[in-house]
């Protein structure tokens, strides 16, 4: 059996060392203070009448940057083209206006002609008594209220009255004809300042794009400017990606409408059709009212129910043909927005700035986003409202075993599944996890309770998992998936640079995983124990408690090639020298590999693995797995050379002066 990684597998995984670099890299940002939002929030709500029309001429010169790019490169000079883009873009909505109005205005004339249809439904659900007669009651509750409301005091006797004369009264309208100009004008004055504003202001972007972008960059991001001008471009991008791409949605979802309202017999079709293009831009809440309105006008036309239905479901039919089919087609929904954060900038914008607001309430947020992703002072944004994730898979599994929470880690497991071998998995994201476990242990903010939680939860992970090794097993032995899957590997890992490793058949091997030191040590065992039963070893587990003095002499070694202990903390070579030794006396042909995962790549394993008198000493899932299934014979156990007491010599008998003297003589 081969298991490959997808995204090419190195003997390497990321250590503890390795995760406070990334701690380091990716330091928090200060959050703005409350008085610095609360300003800026007061600013863009008392300054609307200011900032609004900036704000709008501002996406206006997004979305209309890249026609007036292209009016130059076809030989037009930029005055030209500005004056061309802008006044075609304010006639089509000017046109646009117009048709909406007249529609409108000839949808209003043909009102009374419906009251009839209305009032026979109303009688029909009355006659048939939906909701047990519900409805009569509610009615009359009504009408009880307003009689009452409308009900006026006693008057007093007439004796107590005093006798009075009506007084005649006559109103007359003395109206000028400046008056009623001016009447009629004073309305219109607003929205035409503001749209004539607004076409200068776009103008002068347009003109001096150039220019503006050079002072936007000097002042506020002269010491850096690969990151402004990545801002820049990223803004503008998708801007204005996100306004032409969304305008051809709209369009392709409102002419099949207006198509079929006309074919249904709606009337003022066209209306309906244009409110939809429009209303599309307004996330969410846009499309429902876009479609509320002809159904009620579908109500009203028809006495019967059929062509409410036809108009439900012709409108159903469009969203999901549009959701499902034309935006990921086109593109035109990726705005870099979560979902959440769509719904809630446009509350926001909406509260601060009207229904203008909800409509640029989108665009506007892509932009702070942007602006988010590459200033660091305004990284929160992004935080907020993007969609990418905020925390990186290992840190958001690990945060999921801290809660207690196994059922969503699995969930959150099997997606990634989908795409890595379960080998890639544990070695790149569950192992890393186990590694912020430990450390918070050492630190001293994990309690024992908690990290026997965190342990249970992983160990549960683990066993959730297990469907999932049994069909990579199987895929592994299908060869035609082995193949298809070896072939996607080495096409993605020679996009990353990486070298493909194939992982080592482990039929008929024996491999005993133990933890050794704790609860966390005991739940990468497991995850190395399923990897390896994946590659068709047989697997036996063991606790780091199995693994004291009394309990290695009660294991069952007879049948077991290899026996791989790891360690999630790095100071724990005495403690592996100590049980290489104690397994090794135990059985004196076993295989004996120590696992420290908190271990970053080096290349002091071979010189550490002959310091512990070990077979092998690895620090990644990828190496454990390959000294593992390695049929290389084991390492004979090293005895420790005794030291050879030395003994000193008898001390001399004193002997007595005179016998002394007489010795030497007589010698």
């Amino acid at each position: 059996m081969v298991a490959n990684s997808r995204n090419g597998l190195h003997p390497s995984g990321p250590g503890l060392a390795g995760i406070l670099y990334e701690a380091n890299v990716h330091p928090r940002t200060p959050l703005p203070t409350v008085a610095t939002v609360v300003t800026t929030v007061a600013a863009l709500y008392f300054g609307r009448e200011v900032f609004l029309p900036i704000a709008i001429a501002l996406l206006l010169t997004f979305a209309l940057a890249p026609l007036v790019s292209a009016l130059k490169r076809a030989g037009i000079p930029r005055l030209p083209a500005v004056i061309v883009s802008v006044l075609g873009a304010f006639a089509a909505l000017a046109l646009f206006s117009f048709i909406m109005a007249t529609q409108v205005s000839e949808l209003a004339q043909n009102i009374p002609v419906y009251q009839s249809n209305i009032l026979t439904k109303i009688r029909s659900l009355k006659e048939t008594g939906v909701g047990g007669g519900m409805i009569a009651r509610l009615s009359g509750v009504i009408e009880r209220v307003g009689q009452e409301i409308n009900q006026q005091e006693p008057s007093p006797p007439a004796a107590d009255k005093p006798a009075r004369e009506p007084v005649p009264v006559e109103i007359v309208a003395r109206e000028r004809p400046l008056e009623v100009l001016q009447n009629l004008v004073a309305p219109l004055i607003g929205p035409l300042a503001s749209a004539g504003l607004i076409i200068v202001v776009v103008i002068f972007m347009l003109l001096e794009r150039e220019d503006l972008r050079d002072r936007f960059i000097r002042l506020v991001g002269y010491g850096d400017l690969h990151r402004t001008t990545e801002a820049l471009q990223d803004a503008g991008k998708r801007v204005g990606q996100y306004l032409l791409m969304q305008l051809v949605v709209n369009t392709v979802y409102a002419i099949p409408v207006t198509i079929g309202l006309w074919v249904l017999g709606i009337p003022n079709a066209l209306l309906w059709g244009l409110l939809a293009l429009a209303l599309r831009f307004v996330p969410y809440i846009g499309p429902v009212v876009g479609a509320l309105l002809p159904l009620f006008l579908a109500l009203a036309v028809a006495p019967g129910w059929a062509l409410v239905l036809w108009t439900a479901a012709l409108f159903v039919a469009m969203e999901l043909i549009t959701g499902n089919v034309v935006e990921p087609w086109l593109y035109g929904s990726r705005t870099g927005l979560s979902p959440l954060a769509i719904i809630v900038s446009a509350i926001f914008w909406t509260w601060l700035w009207g229904p203008l607001g909800l409509v640029l309430s989108t665009p506007l947020t892509v932009c702070l986003v942007v602006l988010g992703r590459h200033v660091p002072q305004f990284e929160f944004l992004d935080v907020l409202f993007g969609n990418e994730p905020v925390l990186e898979p290992h840190a958001r599994l690990y945060q999921r075993l801290l809660a207690g929470d196994p059922d969503e880690a699995t969930d959150h497991a099997e997606e990634m599944l989908e795409e890595k071998y379960l080998v890639e998995f544990y070695g790149k994201v569950a192992i890393p996890a186990l590694l912020l476990g430990e450390q918070d242990r050492v630190r001293g903010v994990m309690g024992d309770q908690q990290r026997r939680q965190v342990a249970a939860s992983a160990q549960t992970l683990v066993a959730n998992l297990d469907d999932s090794a049994q069909e990579e097993a199987g895929d592994e032995d299908d060869p035609t998936v082995a193949e298809d899957a070896g072939a996607d590997t080495a096409k993605e890992a020679a996009v990353d640079g990486e070298d493909d490793i194939e992982l080592p058949d482990g039929t008929g091997m024996s491999v005993l995983c133990a933890g050794g030191r704790g609860e966390l040590d005991d739940a990468a065992a497991a995850m190395l124990a399923q990897v390896l039963e994946v590659q068709g070893a047989t697997i036996s587990k063991a606790s780091f408690t199995d693994m004291e003095p009394a309990g290695i002499r009660r294991l069952e070694l007879d049948a077991v090639d290899t026996v791989v202990v790891g360690f999630l903390n790095r100071d724990s070579v005495k403690h592996a020298r100590f049980l290489v030794r104690r397994l090794k006396r135990a059985k004196p042909v076993l295989r004996v590999g120590i696992v420290f995962w908190s271990e970053t790549q080096n290349d002091n394993n071979a010189r550490l693995a002959a310091d512990l008198n070990a077979d092998f000493v690895s620090h990644g899932m990828v190496d454990t797995v390959l000294g593992a299934l390695s049929h290389d014979p084991p390492i004979a156990l090293k005895l420790a050379a005794k030291r050879r007491m030395r003994r000193r010599p008898p001390p001399a008998k004193k002997v007595p002066l005179a016998v002394a003297k007489a010795q030497r003589e007589a010698g």
